[in-house]
């Protein structure tokens, strides 16, 4: 019978702990596994509401604490490029909502009034 640490079995292991519960498509996107949620909707949820995991958790009960808080981790160790990236998918729908112009359905509103 082993008496090894958890500690020494990730050492042994010679893989970041947070690896085990995260990995990097093709296209260098970072995704929870097995949970079909990229770590970026983790870090909305962050950026968005403060949320805390356990918050998280209750909100999203088929994502464990355990693959939350690898997320969070490591969406604050790579907060720069994820924040960047937000901020141009922001830009790329604030371009196209300018492109698209005004709904049809919009129009209607506004015309009768229902509209702002």
């Amino acid at each position: 019978m082993s008496t090894m640490t958890i500690e020494q079995s990730a050492i042994e292991a010679r893989e970041p702990i947070t690896e085990t519960l995260l990995e990097i498509d093709g296209l260098g996107r970072a995704w929870i596994k097995g949970a079909n949620t990229k770590v970026i909707e983790v870090a909305l949820d962050w950026i968005a509401y403060r949320w805390d995991a356990e918050t998280m958790h209750r909100e999203h009960p088929h994502l464990s604490l355990a693959q939350l808080h690898a997320a969070l981790s490591y969406y604050f160790a790579h907060q720069e490029g994820f924040d960047a990236e937000v901020k141009r998918q922001l830009e790329e729908i604030a371009r196209l909502r300018a492109e698209a112009g005004e709904s049809p359905i919009a129009a209607k509103l506004r015309k009768m009034g229902k509209l702002i």
